[in-house]
């Protein structure tokens, strides 16, 4: 199985019905299994740096089969993925607002979401991933 474009289109409008309930403005980017953008959405008044940063929140919940919040520890200085965040061309990301999407025990894609505080950005992705439940 893949994601649809469609589905990431659920994603992304419920995770900006939650970003409207909290009153901040978001970018959302839904990737596939391979981190490439899938469909991705700026609200009005969203910051300009987060269509970069939720593009590459999604990259890599994807590309580490992990949500970007459970990267920090392993990133800080003296444990074992300390720098993780420089791998990649610097798209790893290891604050939150990235979810892996998975079809079973498949991953088939990723959501990013940026334009808050962490905890709203998480929130909002959260949101959004019940769009395929």
């Amino acid at each position: 199985m893949y994601l649809k474009l469609r589905d990431a289109l659920k994603v992304i409008e419920n995770s900006e019905k939650k970003a409207e309930e909290i009153g901040v403005p978001m970018v959302t980017t839904v990737v596939d299994a391979g981190g490439n953008m899938v469909a991705q959405h700026r609200m009005d008044d969203a910051l300009l740096a987060s269509i970069d940063i939720s593009l590459n929140k999604a990259f890599t919940a994807a590309a580490v089969k992990l949500p970007t919040h459970e990267l920090a520890d392993a990133a800080k200085p003296g444990a074992p993925l300390f720098g993780i965040q420089n791998t990649n061309q610097g798209r790893i990301v290891i604050f939150g607002g990235g979810f892996p999407i998975f079809d079973g025990d498949q991953i088939i894609g990723a959501v990013g979401v940026s334009g808050g505080s962490v905890e709203q950005d998480m929130e909002c992705a959260k949101a959004g991933l019940e769009a395929l439940k």
